[in-house]
């Protein structure tokens, strides 16, 4: 029987507060709101969702220690094996999550423990079990992170491990400078980026252009294009487009989490790029019409 395919994503474990006011925000005054707390960080989410899709995946992160009994059994029962530790120092991460009406979103992150993620925390046991590394884009933006993401790709191409990062946001590219986050991925097998991510890391404005220069850093590049769907090119080849699946959309948090889930999914059942994109569009569409980032149960 062949075994199947074993996805290791790492990344952020957060607890999102999520805000959706009745109307514009009053600076200096009120306006109603519906508040609610829900699981999120975008490595939680890409398990989640890839456990939804059937695959067979673990989530290695870092936590609050008076959360991770709690968190293991939520990512368990979710279908994720969860690989966490937990610290003493920091809390779990805790995100704001401020969703305007149409569904955009502005978010106030405290990262939490999720800074102090080591690859010492990752057992050698979890990585022997690997097919597809996937990088949440968080672990960039802060030195520790960083240096976890860095021994993990290198890791990945010493023993020919897949590697997949999404860039996850354009401010925190900006804030460490493009140059630094393209040296930092380049080599990276697949690089997941929105629309915003890809005319910042590109600095180009057409799609066409934006998948040029960014070939050159990694070997396939897919553009999640919200409304507009999503493109998926490699190196060397033509471009492959699917249409979004039109959906209301309530909240788009995690929605391209959902989409590289859905993606590597079909990738993993060795499907042809067009079904990859087609799933992940399937995923974001489920994903926008809930809210929070993750799966709802059953």
């Amino acid at each position: 029987m062949t075994r199947q395919r074993h996805v290791l994503v790492v990344g952020d474990v957060i607890r999102d507060i999520l805000v959706i006011p009745e109307g514009p925000i009053r600076r200096g005054s009120d306006v109603n709101a519906s508040i609610q707390i829900v699981p999120g960080g975008s490595g939680a989410n890409q398990a989640k969702w890839l456990a939804h899709q059937g695959v067979e995946v673990t989530l290695a992160a870092r936590v609050g220690a008076a959360d991770l009994n709690t968190l293991e059994k939520e990512f368990s029962r979710a279908g994720v094996n969860p690989a966490l530790t937990g610290d003493r120092a920091f809390e779990t991460g805790t995100l704001i999550n401020i969703s305007e009406p149409g569904g955009e979103r502005s978010f106030l992150t405290d990262r939490g423990a999720n800074r102090n993620l080591s690859i010492d925390d990752i057992s050698d046991e979890v990585l022997a079990a690997t097919d597809l590394l996937l990088l949440s884009g968080y672990l960039f933006f802060a030195e520790s992170g960083r240096q976890t993401a860095l021994d993990l790709i290198a890791w990945a191409q010493r023993v020919n491990v897949r590697t997949a990062v999404d860039a996850a946001s354009a401010g925190y590219i900006a804030d460490v400078g493009v140059s630094a986050f393209l040296k930092w991925t380049s080599g990276v097998d697949v690089l997941f980026a929105n629309e915003e991510e890809a005319q910042l890391l590109s600095g180009k404005a057409a799609l066409d252009e934006q998948l040029t220069v960014l070939l050159d850093h990694f070997p396939q590049v897919v553009i999640k294009q919200g409304a507009d769907g999503a493109t998926s090119a490699r190196r060397g080849g033509a471009s492959d487009h699917a249409s979004a699946v039109v959906a209301e959309c309530v909240d788009s948090t995690g929605a391209g989490d959902a989409f590289a889930a859905g993606f590597l999914a079909a990738f993993l059942r060795g499907e042809d790029e067009l079904a990859c994109l087609t799933s992940g569009n399937l995923a974001a569409s489920i994903a926008v019409g809930q809210l929070g980032g993750a799966p709802r149960p059953g």
